[in-house]
């Protein structure tokens, strides 16, 4: 399974759309495969879906994401975990042992689906 997790620093960040970037990190029986960091290419709706297939993900991480997002990537087949914080290190450990569990969104959007 690949993962696209939205960063900012060393942490999860708490909205996808507006991190520092994405690390895309392949897990399989437990074990962290490959890694591979992503820049981010800026607040721009719908592209971070494309962006993440391309690079192969089958779910996202992040703290929090718009609704419209969430469909985007649901419809591209790609799983949306949100409520997820802490360091980077940490969730991608939970994340090889099957320990992560997903909450509410962090970020708020008005009715349209914006970021707020």
């Amino acid at each position: 399974m690949r993962y696209g997790i939205a960063v900012d620093g060393n942490r999860v960040s708490p909205h996808f759309g507006r991190c520092e970037r994405y690390e895309v990190v392949e897990i399989e029986g437990g074990k962290i495969l490959r890694r591979e960091a992503l820049a981010s290419p800026g607040h721009e709706p719908g592209l971070l879906p494309g962006l993440l297939n391309e690079a192969g993900a089958d779910c996202i991480v992040c703290g929090g994401a718009g609704p419209r997002a969430v469909g985007m990537f649901e419809q591209a087949g790609i799983e949306v975990i949100l409520g997820v914080s802490g360091p980077l290190e940490e969730v991608v450990q939970k994340l090889a042992v099957g320990e992560i569990a997903g909450g509410d969104s962090t970020c708020e959007h008005g009715e349209e689906g914006i970021a707020t």
